[in-house]
């Protein structure tokens, strides 16, 4: 099972690069629905840890623990992505690569790929099943965020 989404964002690509990677914009905008992201920690370099807890009503709800396997600046992130539930326990790992393009009138295409998620939605299909659409929301969460 993979996701893929697109968005045209009004900023240029460093703006949004730096969206994925400063934990105070993350907070702002990397969770689906009415959860909200708690807690972000990025270790910006290849190897370093990208860490994203979540809530839902003041309860924890999961997260991401994710390992960033690539960076070119302001074109392209690729993460080991790792989904976890509220106790950190069972880990569902996928890769996720961000790319983004220069548009004519000074904005950014920004292309979402979310590969390897089908051990998630053998284990879990409710969740997985709703990836597409949490994709979506954070995306247009994003876009708010890098008008800020």
């Amino acid at each position: 099972m993979n996701v893929h989404r697109e968005i045209t964002l009004p900023v240029p690509a460093s703006a949004v690069y730096r969206a994925w990677l400063e934990p105070e914009i993350l907070r702002r905008w990397l969770a689906p629905g009415s959860s909200e992201c708690t807690r972000a920690e990025v270790d910006e370099r290849v190897g370093g840890r990208f860490q994203i807890w979540q809530e839902q009503d003041g309860e924890p709800i999961g997260g991401f623990d994710a390992e960033i396997l690539e960076l070119v600046p302001d074109r392209r992130i690729v993460w080991r992505w790792g989904m976890t539930g509220p106790d950190r326990g069972q880990m569902f790992d996928s890769t996720l690569t961000v790319t983004l393009e220069d548009t004519a009138d000074s904005g950014t295409l920004l292309r979402l790929t979310h590969e390897r998620l089908d051990d998630l939605a053998a284990a879990m299909p409710e969740v997985a099943a709703q990836f597409g659409a949490g994709w979506e929301d954070v995306l247009h969460k994003l876009a708010v965020a890098v008008k800020q």
